[in-house]
């Protein structure tokens, strides 16, 4: 356990490596948090949860800033308004990473001490909540920095590769299939129970959709023709006069994406991403398809191992499945239990993983999920259709 908590923290610290103390300090968003309180609500997670409340040992921070860096954990206290986490200046990053620091001492001595299975699986809960968190300081130094009119360079490599051919369908017959966590390894509550479904007859394409592909929607006037979309859809291409997916961007010399190491031409072949559902659906909708359930995902992909399809890696793939518990579902007791049960409304499902997912965070019965207007993330899609 001690490798793991350490790996998992220095990588935190990793991405931080090349930005300055303003950079960790600005939330460009309200669904974006500041670095910084990112690197201390890790930290607060594994002080309250594990070495308070698990432990019964003192705090290692201030009482008050329990207020600043809890997210949304009614049962634990007060939080600070989440779209305005730009406004804490204090604690410093300097402060910040003294924290980090004391928290990782008392957590490796704890350790050290030999804990309970109960507590060790607490802190499992908190690796992967962290990890998670690492993929958030991806998109959310992304959105930050492409409204930077001298669109600076992160030095952070996190482009989806290119597809490696052309898709090919993969036909299922449909009938009874199991879905949902096998009890082996660590899982989120939402990924369980474990439960039969059935699935009608329907093809899934094993590749992803490129940005080629949603290039011809874009000049075939797609965000222009209201068929495609969904009403809700087609209000938020009113509202924010969307033309293309998020960070494109089209000058004299062709379309380029903002990333996280600057402007680069867009590359045709590699799948389409920072797209909401809506955008994933109107163009399934124009392309004569639809998006898959995610128990259509879930028979058809391999464990990350044994990756093939694009079904890791590269981008998170939304599904039409709504954020649902599954039958028998209840969660945990405590704060623990607001973790992903508390979510179950008005969040469409994502299957996968991205370009910007932590090492060894990704399993077949993942339940990522966002609300069908989200576009910040490295969210991407793949098409299915009916049998015919």
């Amino acid at each position: 356990m001690q490798d793991s908590y350490q790996r998992v923290r220095a990588h935190t610290d990793a991405l931080c490596a090349g930005l300055s103390p303003e950079d960790q300090c600005i939330q460009s968003m309200p669904d974006a948090s500041p670095i910084k309180w990112h690197r201390a609500h890790t930290s607060w997670f594994f002080e309250t949860f594990v070495l308070v409340e698990a432990l019964g040992l003192p705090r290692v921070s201030p009482e008050s800033w329990s207020v600043l860096f809890n997210s949304y954990y009614q049962t634990v206290g007060a939080q600070f308004s989440r779209p305005h986490r730009g406004l804490l200046s204090r604690p410093g990053t300097d402060e910040v990473t003294a924290y980090r620091e004391a928290v990782d001492a008392a957590m490796l001595h704890a350790i050290d001490q030999g804990l309970t299975t109960e507590v060790l699986e607490l802190i499992g809960l908190g690796l992967q909540h962290e990890q998670q968190h690492q993929e958030l300081m991806h998109t959310d130094l992304l959105h930050m920095l492409s409204l930077h009119p001298l669109e600076p360079n992160a030095e952070i490599d996190a482009d989806p590769a290119p597809a490696d051919r052309e898709g090919a369908w993969i036909s299922h017959p449909g009938g009874i299939a199991a879905i949902g966590h096998n009890g082996e390894g660590f899982a989120y509550d939402n990924e369980g129970p474990r439960h039969d479904t059935l699935l009608q007859p329907h093809a899934l394409n094993d590749r992803l959709v490129t940005n080629r592909a949603f290039l011809a929607f874009i000049e075939a006037g797609g965000y222009r023709d209201p068929r495609w979309w969904m009403s809700l859809g087609w209000q938020q291409v009113q509202e924010h006069g969307w033309t293309a997916p998020a960070y494109w961007r089209e000058t004299e010399a062709g379309w380029h994406r903002f990333t996280l190491a600057g402007p680069k031409a867009l590359d045709l072949d590699a799948p389409v991403t920072h797209v909401s559902w809506f955008e994933a659906d109107a163009f399934a909708r124009w392309s004569g398809a639809r998006l898959p359930t995610e128990a259509e995902w879930e028979v058809a992909a391999p464990e990350p191992e044994a990756n093939d399809g694009d079904f890791y890696g590269r981008v998170w793939q939304w599904t039409a499945s709504a954020h649902a518990p599954y039958p028998g579902y209840k969660p945990p007791p405590g704060a623990v239990g607001e973790y992903n049960g508390k979510f179950m409304c008005n969040q469409y499902v994502l299957r996968g993983s991205s370009v910007a997912t932590s090492e060894g965070h990704a399993r077949r019965s993942y339940r990522n999920f966002f609300p069908p207007e989200a576009r910040w993330q490295f969210t991407g899609f793949r098409l299915a259709k009916d049998a015919t």
